[in-house]
């Protein structure tokens, strides 16, 4: 499957727009398309498949290593692969754009904000294609999007400002129609708010395709076999409940994907009023609980989680799965709702991210997603800050990254497991959280 990564010179120069508009030129001129995100995004990965309709690819380097981003990468379906960067093209420390690029060996076309500039566009645009040479990574800076530029002169300044050797791909207009509201955590999911169509048909229309499509090649070196690579007998796999509504949505695909391989897996929504199904695991992810504290403290699944914890099921929550398990969720309005309570803490949210990092643990002991001395990987990103009780047991301690209180991470009571920690099937993680509830 070829590919190309759109990178930005920045964040917010409009690269999901770009993305979005180049999935819809591709799928016009005849082709079928797979949608990625480098780095470990949920957000911008809802509006790749509201447009592509197909899950997003998640790679990144950190939460997978290289091996397993091939894999993910490999595992994608269509004859084009896109894939939308993250910040700017050369930035992040433990993962970037560049790095995600140089290990599938594709091409990037920049996405460069052009709304008050022509001949700069150019010189950006060199400079970031050169200053790969100061980089570690092989990083192929082939062409350019102009974001937010006009036609006619405008358009005229920017392609001729251009060197020989990056081509011009096309520009996205400058519409207020283009552009994607956002709240705390990013922009709103692409199922709340999809880009109106005619507008993103536009957009698409003024893309230079063909060119796009002539730079996109095949990855190399190619994928190789997991170390996590084996499927359980479903005749003795474990039911695994996963929670999957407006309060929990962020799930990577191939997480889900694992899970299926190796469980019978039955989905539930606590926030719509759905009671937990009978089960010998619960998967709690991430998503938005603080917007549906209430309903979440009304419905029966919070308690009925709480009563299979008790009774030794195996549940695992991760940051919004966290929040839920916690005896308390207080909104930004001040409104304390209670939850499972299963884990001795309260949760606060704020009015800005407490965490913001790729993740690093060593776990203590033994626990429901590594053994004793294992290390993980994985994001966390979050709003909310945690009140542990001082006889509260953590799994994990942190090597890199915020965790629970700055130096633990993972609280655990029974044989659940509530974490601000997102990761990867890749990692193993949900491996041993099969293993777990399978016995």
């Amino acid at each position: 499957m070829n590919g190309v990564v759109l990178a930005g010179t920045a964040s917010g120069v409009g690269k999901t727009v770009a993305t979005l508009a180049t999935l819809r030129a591709v799928e016009a001129a005849g082709r079928s398309v797979q949608p990625a995100k480098a780095g470990p995004d949920f957000i911008d990965p809802s509006h790749h498949a509201a447009v592509a309709d197909r899950p997003s690819r998640t790679l990144d380097p950190w939460l997978q290593g290289e091996g397993g981003l091939r894999r993910n990468y490999a595992r994608g379906e269509g004859d084009v692969c896109v894939v939308e960067g993250m910040m700017g093209l050369y930035d992040g420390s433990a993962a970037s754009t560049a790095g995600v690029a140089a290990a599938l060996d594709l091409p990037v076309v920049l996405v460069v904000d052009a709304s008050a500039g022509m001949e700069s566009v150019g010189a950006t645009a060199l400079g970031f294609a050169t200053y790969a040479d100061r980089t570690p990574h092989d990083v192929d800076v082939a062409g350019v999007i102009a974001q937010r530029a006009h036609g006619g002169r405008h358009e005229d300044g920017i392609r001729d400002a251009l060197p020989d050797e990056l081509d011009y791909c096309g520009r996205i207009p400058p519409r207020e129609d283009l552009e994607i509201p956002d709240r705390h955590l990013g922009l709103h999911m692409g199922e709340e708010v999809p880009l109106d169509e005619a507008a993103l048909d536009a957009a698409a229309e003024t893309l230079r395709t063909e060119r796009l499509l002539d730079i996109a090649r095949e990855p190399t070196p190619p994928a190789t076999e997991s170390a996590f690579a084996r499927d359980d007998d479903r005749d003795d796999s474990p039911r695994i409940a996963v929670a999957d509504d407006a309060a929990f949505r962020f799930v990577y695909p191939a997480t889900r994907e694992r899970l299926r391989e190796r469980a019978t897996v039955v989905q539930f929504a606590p926030a719509a009023g759905d009671d937990l199904p009978p089960c010998d695991g619960v998967y709690l992810p991430g998503g938005y609980p603080e917007l549906h504290a209430a309903a979440l403290a009304d419905g029966p699944a919070l308690g009925s989680v709480a009563d299979a914890a008790a009774e030794g099921t195996p549940v695992l929550g991760e940051c919004g799965g966290l929040m839920a398990l916690a005896e308390s969720l207080t909104t930004v309005d001040g409104e304390s709702h209670e939850m499972a309570g299963v884990l001795p803490a309260s949760v606060e949210m704020r009015e800005r991210y407490q965490a913001l990092d790729h993740v690093e643990l060593r776990a203590r002991r033994d626990a429901l997603t590594a053994g004793g001395g294992d290390r993980l990987r994985g994001h966390e990103f979050h709003y909310s800050a945690a009140d542990v009780d001082d006889d509260a047991r953590f799994a994990f301690d942190v090597e890199r990254g915020t965790g629970i209180d700055g130096d633990r991470e993972g609280l655990t009571e029974h044989r659940t497991l509530g974490t601000y920690c997102h990761v990867h099937s890749e990692s193993g993680a949900f491996d041993a959280f099969l293993d777990e509830a399978g016995r």
